[in-house]
């Protein structure tokens, strides 16, 4: 059977609950139609890059796809009828990913940077920009060429 890897976002304002029972919805959805679900991935509540129907966060749901075309279509069709779906992506993959998605493991190393305190510019090394070589304050630029009012002066004295 085909692989997909799905994607869905529902409103932000869906409770946690709300979200687990829309997944285990399509999960028997794809069931039913004699597929199944491999790995179910929920991302959490993130902001969008633009709204979408006027929300700015959105509920982020991972679904990795082992069913014929008809479960996908018929999640589809399911997903564009529920007020509670903003948006929806479906992906036909070669093989499934092993271990956790992308977002994931970013969610894994951000709360390991975090929990090590660091993360800010103030903490690298080499301390800030005045400390270049060629110093002063125009940096790489090297030194400041006179106006022209300032040369006329240094040649009349």
């Amino acid at each position: 059977m085909p692989l997909y890897e799905h994607v869905f976002l529902a409103r932000q304002d869906a409770s946690t609950q709300q979200v687990e029972e829309l997944t285990t919805q399509m999960t028997g959805i794809v069931e039913g139609l004699g597929g199944k679900v491999t790995k179910t991935e929920n991302w959490g509540v993130r902001s969008l890059t633009y709204r979408m129907n006027k929300n700015r966060k959105a509920h982020f749901v991972l679904m990795n796809i082992d069913a014929p075309s008809a479960a996908v279509t018929e999640i589809e069709r399911q997903e564009r009828i529920s007020e509670d779906v903003i948006r929806y992506l479906t992906v036909r993959v070669e093989e499934h990913e092993e271990g956790p998605s992308a977002m994931m493991r970013k969610a894994d190393r951000d709360r390991e940077r975090d929990d090590r305190g660091g993360g800010f510019r103030g903490d690298r090394e080499g301390g800030f920009r005045g400390d270049r070589e060629g110093g002063g304050f125009r940096g790489d630029r090297g030194p400041r060429r006179p106006r022209e009012d300032e040369a006329a002066a240094a040649v009349e004295e």
